[in-house]
């Protein structure tokens, strides 16, 4: 990225700010040594982790625990070409300890595709990145048409 490409680098606390406001986001993991994206709807926890409720018997929930995995989520004005992207990258695990699953039963999300047995996968936000654009700006000061 160049200084000036209409591009501006987020912090981490910014990303997670923008992250809370995102509805849904996209998981991205191996399957068959291939990579995998997913659609999904998530939850922040305090701590920044990503957290996720899933089928206990869904692919996904095997897929990603125990392996890294990306998370990215973002938005767009088509209207002035503005938008940001933040992708966090981490570990993710099916949350298993009896207190915390508790614990994410009153705060986590709630699957927009209940399950009668579910879990929550947690990625701790190990690697938050994230850009801006900015009215639709190029380096060289001009504005993109539809």
């Amino acid at each position: 990225m160049y200084s000036n490409d209409g591009f501006r680098d987020l912090g981490r606390h910014e990303c997670l700010r923008l992250l809370a406001t995102a509805p849904i986001g996209r998981i991205v993991y191996t399957r068959q040594a291939l990579p995998a994206v997913v659609p999904v709807n998530f939850g922040l926890d305090a701590d920044g982790a990503v957290l996720l409720r899933t089928s206990t018997a869904s692919e996904l929930a095997r897929a990603v625990d125990g392996a890294v995995v990306a998370f990215e989520a973002d938005a767009a004005d088509m209207d002035t070409h503005s938008g940001w992207s933040v992708v966090v990258t981490g570990q993710a695990e099916v949350v298993t300890d009896p207190a915390e699953v508790a614990r994410l039963e009153r705060i986590g999300p709630r699957s927009w595709a209940p399950s009668p047995e579910e879990v929550f996968v947690r990625i701790e936000s190990e690697l938050v990145t994230g850009r801006e654009l900015v009215g639709g700006r190029t380096m060289y000061g001009l504005h993109l048409s539809a």
